[in-house]
């Protein structure tokens, strides 16, 4: 593990987050594994073709979206990222505010870094 790979996934963590705010699906997709695997706070999963749809198409908007990380931890070519994602967004036509812990998984693919699953669980 060195500080320049945290560093790296750091800043991809926020790449990733400012795409979906600024409803640039493709910087998203650009650092998302082809075999994503997107659980959402509602237990709804989605491969990335799925999720990118229902962006493109309106069905999640998001608003703002806060995400300070708690720590990462690098073994090899995966990198989990602990942290809380609190998000202001409309799904599905309803506004709604979202304060969740979270794990997102990197894997190293040759030379970058690839988002290749993330899961948020509500806070009580």
């Amino acid at each position: 593990m060195s500080d320049r790979d945290i560093e790296t996934i750091a800043a991809l963590e926020r790449q990733r987050f400012d795409a979906m705010v600024n409803g640039d699906f493709d910087a998203f997709a650009a650092v998302a594994h082809p075999e994503l695997m997107y659980t959402h706070s509602n237990a709804v999963t989605d491969t990335l073709e799925s999720y990118l749809r229902k962006c493109r198409d309106g069905y999640y908007v998001y608003h703002s979206i806060d995400h300070p990380i708690t720590s990462t931890v690098i073994h090899g070519d995966v990198a989990l990222v602990l942290g809380e994602m609190n998000a202001d967004l409309t799904a599905g036509g309803v506004r709604k505010q979202l304060n969740n812990a979270s794990l997102a998984v990197w894997v190293r693919d040759g030379e970058s870094w690839l988002l290749i699953a993330y899961q948020p669980t509500p806070k009580p």
